[in-house]
């Protein structure tokens, strides 16, 4: 199975309420799971890599055997580190970097990373807003 993950992360003041998403398409490029989750206070930063981190953990759980993975954010910063271009100065970036490391070995995959532009994450970054809005004051 063929799978491609776009996922996108957000936060309302930095650091402030945040939430991440993630839009799991398969190899026909049809919608098979999405989902939103409400993270709580982080850092814009951090939601992103939560965002992977949570497509991760669901391809973890599926039943389908997966044998090509293409992640697409929009976060520049997340995509350099997750690829190794780029150095990870903060230790809770270096975390959530080594989780989803760490599961991607798990899974048995290197997956292309891709950045994209904010307007072709627009499923993804459209559930984040969801979430972030049923959290307003």
């Amino acid at each position: 199975m063929n799978y491609l993950i776009f996922t996108d992360g957000g936060s309302r003041g930095n650091p402030g309420k945040s939430a991440c998403a993630f839009v799991v398409y398969d190899g026909k490029k049809k919608v098979i799971f999405e989902q939103g989750l409400y993270l709580g206070v982080k850092t814009n930063n951090e939601a992103e890599y939560l965002g992977v981190l949570s497509g991760l953990k669901w391809l973890k759980n599926s039943s389908e055997e997966l044998k090509h993975l293409t992640l697409k954010l929009d976060s520049k910063l997340v995509v350099e580190q997750l690829s190794g271009r780029w150095k990870i100065k903060d230790s809770r970036m270096q975390i959530l970097c080594d989780q989803c490391q760490k599961l991607l070995k798990e899974l048995n995959l290197e997956p292309e990373i891709i950045h994209v532009p904010r307007a072709e994450n627009a499923r993804a970054d459209a559930l984040v807003n969801q979430v972030l809005d049923t959290k307003a004051d």
